[in-house]
């Protein structure tokens, strides 16, 4: 992985959340937060976890302290509800994004190749940086799928989701 080459992912994140959270938006709250099977049940705990999956891998990344038992500020659990409004949620998925925009902007080749370290449940992890980097993107994608195939279900279509397509803009 490259700094270039993570901060084309990073707007690839922005550019599918500005379209994912535009087509949710068309739903009502009981239709956004329906138990439609999939991992997290609905729409809305799905695109919930997927900002507080990434606000972890953040705090980890510029190591935010954190509380006994937090994974990241005010975040204990991966299935915790962040926000039950919807508009919140989109709000500070924005906000997470332009954190993630700003992370990115720092990467270099010699940062990316260096160790992470991170408390998780008591036990120190390690692991390079860019494997960091790369999970946290490739975790986005794997949800957002899951996302985009809810909406198919519920009567809407995002759209066009591929990487190339987003880079061909």
């Amino acid at each position: 992985m490259t700094p270039e080459y993570a901060r084309e992912l990073a707007r690839y994140n922005r550019w599918m959340n500005d379209k994912l959270y535009a087509v949710a938006e068309k739903l009502t709250d009981a239709e956004r937060k329906e138990d439609r099977g999939a991992f997290f049940g609905s729409i809305h705990r799905t695109l919930n976890h997927l900002l507080l999956a990434d606000r972890v891998w953040l705090a980890r990344f510029t190591g935010a302290a954190v509380q006994d038992g937090e994974m990241a500020p005010g975040i204990r659990s991966l299935d915790q509800e962040l926000y039950a409004d919807f508009d919140e949620l989109r709000r500070e998925r924005t906000k997470t994004d332009d954190a993630i925009d700003a992370f990115v902007a720092t990467l270099t080749d010699e940062k990316l190749a260096d160790d992470l370290r991170y408390l998780r449940r008591g036990v120190v992890n390690e692991l390079p940086l860019w494997h960091a980097v790369a999970h946290l993107f490739n975790h986005q994608t794997h949800h957002r799928g899951q996302v985009t195939t809810l909406l198919m279900q519920a009567g809407h279509d995002p759209g066009v989701t591929d990487l190339v397509a987003m880079l061909r803009r």
